[in-house]
């Protein structure tokens, strides 16, 4: 008898240095279905699929698709069986065509010439747009002239192009407007027909009605459950998506709350945020929880003046501030630890020391040149403050662990000892240990009088860490609660409250 499955996924674990990604889980899709894959930021969705088109390799288990079992090394070899993938991030060749970034690598040529036809490869593209009935794209228009959600309709019809048995689909609805979200769901239901299996990965709930039949929870790097979207109410599947305990790891002390040090009025960058509203005070752990998507990054870039804002008000000690530039909020004293320490805070090639220094390298100017004896002094005091790991400041910043190069990044920021710290995902990637030192370091400067502002997509970490928590979600400012109201709950609660603003002020 012939499997109803195109897919089956068991006992896949994969672990990087120190975190353990999956531990044994499973998935399994049937031809023709809509499985929706649903969990936090950091549950695993995301690696599984990448273990899945070859870009990863289990470290167990087994993948059978459609009745065969695979062994997938790269992505070449997850085309050539019939597995394609939409990605979060949009990757394209900006100054190539549409046409060209479709069919690259699978250009039509002129026998063996090798020549590309361009007009066969022009009129291949305008067969697939209509057949997808994708009317507002020329395909001879350069990438880098389209809009983000045009770009995301180019990628779902490169990953239709491959006519491909499976299809996963990770946030393919994050950038695009309720309009071409409906013209996608048409092209999913058109692949259903063809029995195309469809993994479809999404923070908003309210979708998961319209377009999936099937829904798989994963929670910390483990299986939860699977169950028919009919048999899950939202709040079924918020409980199974955030059912766990706080970690011990919180010995939170309050420290001495005082007076405002940073408010925002009516802060808005269109297409990221809109009209937002908060204060911190001296001592304050705020917390900005939300789901991927939201505006908490965007919020404190554009506080920090790496995003210009369209509209709004910025107070520092209670007077108004333009953040033009970064330098402008440093010289306001705010610092920010960014998202991605590897692509925005560290500078790889070079030594742990230079790292440290790079915010602050003005102070130790003297008489033209650098004062080295005191580099090594301040250097050395951050590293035994903060238990840093390394043999010497001399040793590269790309040698150190994860949280190791976070703790050289925060110790930048306290030379510079700004009265306001932004800590964006501040233990992203790193182990338990780490983790804990972190956060009895941020305890300790809220203690000191510091205000500081942390963005975290682990729940457990904002609650612990906040005395207040806002809530984002699509770009909205959804509630605020404070840490005695504050549960996992409440907050997926407010997390996925975007869709009902976005009407409301629409």
């Amino acid at each position: 008898m012939t499997s109803p499955y195109i897919l089956q996924m068991s006992g896949i674990s994969k672990s990087f240095p120190g975190v353990k990604a999956l531990q044994n889980v499973r998935l399994d899709v049937k031809k023709g279905e809509v499985h929706a894959l649903m969990g936090e930021n950091g549950a695993g969705k995301s690696t599984l699929m990448k273990i899945l088109i070859g870009i990863y390799t289990a470290d167990t288990g087994s993948v059978i698709f459609d009745g065969e079992e695979l062994k997938i090394n790269n992505v070449s070899e997850a085309l050539d069986k019939g597995i394609s993938m939409i990605h979060q991030e949009l990757n394209p060749v900006p100054e190539m065509t549409v046409a060209e970034n479709i069919y690259l690598g699978r250009e039509p040529t002129y026998g063996r010439t090798g020549l590309v036809n361009q007009k066969q490869l022009v009129a291949n593209t305008r067969e697939l747009f209509e057949r997808l009935n994708i009317t507002t794209i020329d395909p001879k228009a350069k990438m880098v002239d389209l809009t983000v959600a045009k770009m995301q309709l180019v990628e779902i019809a490169k990953a239709v192009s491959y006519d491909s048995k499976l299809i996963i689909m990770d946030e393919p609805t994050s950038a695009i407007t309720d309009k071409e979200v409906a013209h996608l769901f048409e092209i999913i239901r058109s692949l259903q027909k063809k029995d195309v299996g469809i993994i479809y990965i999404t923070h908003k709930m309210e979708e998961l009605k319209q377009i999936a039949d099937t829904l798989t929870v994963f929670r910390d790097g483990q299986y939860v459950g699977t169950d028919s979207i009919d048999n899950m109410s939202r709040e079924r599947l918020i409980e199974m998506m955030v059912g766990r305990e706080l970690s011990q790891v919180f010995n939170k002390e309050h420290a001495e709350i005082g007076e405002v040090a940073l408010e925002v009025k009516n802060l808005t960058k269109q297409g990221k945020f809109y009209d937002v509203n908060f204060q911190v005070r001296k001592g304050e752990v705020l917390g900005i929880a939300g789901l991927m998507g939201s505006g908490r990054s965007e919020i404190l870039e554009t506080i920090f003046g790496a995003i210009q804002a369209d509209s709004g008000e910025i107070l520092v000690g209670g007077q108004s501030k333009k953040m033009r530039s970064p330098k402008d909020a440093i010289n306001a004293g705010i610092g920010l630890l960014t998202e991605d320490r590897k692509l925005t805070g560290c500078f790889l090639p070079l030594s742990v020391r230079d790292n440290m220094i790079m915010v602050n390298i003005n102070k130790y100017k003297k008489g033209g040149l650098l004062d080295r004896k005191k580099i090594e002094s301040d250097c050395a005091d951050q590293k035994a403050k903060m238990n840093i790991k390394t043999p010497n400041m001399d040793q590269l910043i790309s040698n150190l662990s994860g949280g190791n190069q976070q703790k050289v990044l925060i110790g930048r920021w306290l030379l510079h000892n700004p009265d306001i710290l932004f800590l964006d995902e501040p233990t992203r990637g790193i182990d338990i240990g780490a983790k804990s030192e972190i956060y009895s370091l941020i305890f300790e400067l809220a203690k000191q009088g510091k205000a500081i502002i942390v963005v975290s997509s682990e729940m457990p970490e904002v609650i612990g860490l906040s005395d207040r928590i806002i809530v984002m979600s699509e770009g909205y400012q959804t509630g605020e609660l404070d840490h005695r109201e504050a549960t996992q709950e409440a907050i997926m609660e407010l997390a996925t409250r975007g869709e009902l603003m976005k009407q409301k002020t629409s």
